[in-house]
């Protein structure tokens, strides 16, 4: 019996995949791991996730409830993963730019996003979008 697949598009199992993040088993070793998992968590509705996972001085003004709302109302169709700046193991920083497919009010949407990372005592966090 095989597992569910990874909402991330990576084409591996859940549970090898972005589960380990999602459920605070393991914390995602590169920056791409990290945007692949926070895409999971928009898909599964893991809104603490998308919070834990934000650079912490951004934490107290996260829109929890604004956040739940929109990957509640949203169904998430795929993640594609454009390009990748930096962001390995190695690396304190990095960029990952991607598109993530969702219908909502009965249109096909595309969020296109530069997502900034940075890494903070040994582990990724999302900082923010920038320009391409």
């Amino acid at each position: 019996m095989t597992g569910q697949p990874c909402p991330c598009g990576s084409g591996a199992e859940f549970e090898l995949c972005c589960g380990p993040y999602v459920t605070g088993q393991a914390a995602p070793k590169t920056a791409e791991a990290l945007m692949r998992s926070r895409y999971t968590a928009y898909v599964r509705e893991n809104i603490a996730y998308l919070k834990e996972t934000l650079w912490p001085k951004y934490q107290a003004s996260f829109d929890g409830p604004g956040t739940a709302r929109w990957a509640a109302e949203s169904h998430w169709t795929g993640l594609k993963v454009l390009e990748t700046d930096k962001g390995s193991e190695d690396d304190r920083d990095g960029t990952v730019l991607f598109e993530a497919r969702y219908l909502s009010g009965g249109q096909l949407n595309v969020h296109r996003e530069n997502s900034r990372f940075r890494k903070k005592s040994g582990r990724w966090y999302y900082v923010e979008a920038v320009p391409e």
